[in-house]
């Protein structure tokens, strides 16, 4: 009897074995957003890439493979330990098949863990170290947005070739504002400039004067905002009222967004040279999603939330053309095709997960300028993506020979 069980039960595992990818491809599809609802950089992602996330399974038709395309959302606070746990529970209990956003780098690089170890696809839309596709690099996590090392090279090269040869860095004392130090320093250093000094601060500080007083009596020309989201709107803030550019220095925000220009205003904002991925009056393309968003959300898009628009939408054609949601071939599929869409019209997923595309230099309007609300931006440059982000050979990932 004891053989007729075992062969039984071997039986029984070959024939799950077997129907493994079956049963897979028979589970609904699920993405995962995991984004900051209410704090920092709720903003500049938040509910927004939520919607942008809905926007783009909509697009798509709303199914795949006859079931409908599930969706979970969750805020892992910004802290890394919380992150990982979501991460852990909704690849390895949940059946999420793809999980997109990273509110910040240190959680992005905690879910991309989880991923490796699940061996499932992660897109960072939000977070903006370039260790996700350097030295942290991961087989199955692609970075989609922007980063360090193209913001810092789009505006810090603009800033130095303009005179700003002296900086003074205020920056979020984790790893994305000690990543936006470290790519802008070498840039200014490259170009010939000196960088003074830093000051560190806790992220989501209320208070920025002991740091201020910091970056004034450092006597340099540039005060660079190593830091996003609700620190750089209250850094800025707390600049004007400290006399910071007029007492002679200029601020520098090395990652800014439509959204800190809208809550700031123009008369504060004007004249920042800043950085973006996209704009929704760029084209009809970007004008088109940016008013589809608006009638959503009542406010435009950021580049964010166009990208998180993006990403789950060329996943999904990526699924549909490979046939299957196993994550393999959906990645070959995702870096074989052109990312051609509303956040891009050029973009390629290279070796690394890096999405490479072209960034833009902006301008801030004065008041004057504005014909309309969320008028803010006159274009400087078009920077093409391989221009814009560290080539393939310089990251150190260790996927790249």
């Amino acid at each position: 009897m004891k053989s007729i069980v075992t062969s039984l039960s071997a039986a029984g595992l070959i024939a799950a074995a077997l129907a493994g990818p079956a049963l897979a491809q028979q589970t609904p599809l699920k993405i995962g957003v995991l984004t900051d609802f209410q704090s920092v950089y709720s903003d500049i992602g938040g509910a927004g890439n939520v919607e942008a996330t809905k926007m783009a399974i909509e697009e798509f038709g709303g199914s795949m493979f006859g079931k409908p395309i599930e969706l979970v959302t969750a805020d892992p606070l910004n802290k890394a330990d919380v992150a990982a746990t979501i991460t852990r529970k909704w690849y390895e209990a949940e059946n999420v098949d793809m999980i997109i956003d990273m509110p910040t780098s240190a959680t992005a690089l905690a879910g991309m863990e989880m991923s490796k170890q699940f061996e499932k696809i992660m897109i960072v839309t939000d977070a903006a170290s370039s260790d996700i596709t350097g030295k942290s690099c991961s087989p199955y996590t692609l970075h989609w947005t922007y980063d360090t090392y193209a913001n810092a090279h789009t505006v810090g090269s603009a800033i130095v070739k303009n005179g700003g040869d002296t900086w003074f860095f205020i920056t979020a004392d984790y790893v994305f504002g000690h990543s936006i130090e470290r790519d802008t320093g070498d840039v200014v250093r490259a170009a010939g400039g000196k960088v003074l000094g830093s000051a560190r601060h806790p992220l989501n500080t209320p208070d920025f004067s002991s740091f201020l007083l910091q970056a004034q009596s450092s006597k340099a020309k540039i005060v660079g905002l190593a830091n996003g989201g609700g620190d750089t709107i209250n850094a800025i803030k707390q600049a004007a009222e400290f006399g910071i550019v007029a007492g002679g220095q200029n601020l520098a925000g090395i990652v800014m967004f439509i959204s800190d220009i809208h809550s700031l205003g123009l008369k504060l904002a004007q004249g920042l040279i800043i950085t973006e991925a996209y704009y929704w009056d760029l084209n009809d393309r970007t004008r088109a999603f940016g008013k589809r968003f608006f009638e959503r959300m009542k406010r435009m898009p950021t580049m964010n939330q166009a990208a998180t628009y993006s990403a789950p939408l060329h996943y999904l054609n990526a699924v549909k053309a490979a046939g299957t949601k196993e994550t393999k071939p959906v990645l070959a599929k995702m870096r074989a095709t052109p990312v051609r869409d509303a956040f891009t019209d050029n973009g390629v997923v290279r070796e690394d997960g890096r999405m490479v595309h072209s960034m833009f230099l902006f301008e801030v309007k004065k008041p004057e300028e504005s014909k309309a609300p969320w008028d803010y931006y006159k274009v400087l440059a078009e920077v093409p993506g391989d221009q814009a982000f560290r080539p393939l050979k310089d990251g150190g990932c260790p996927l790249i020979k």
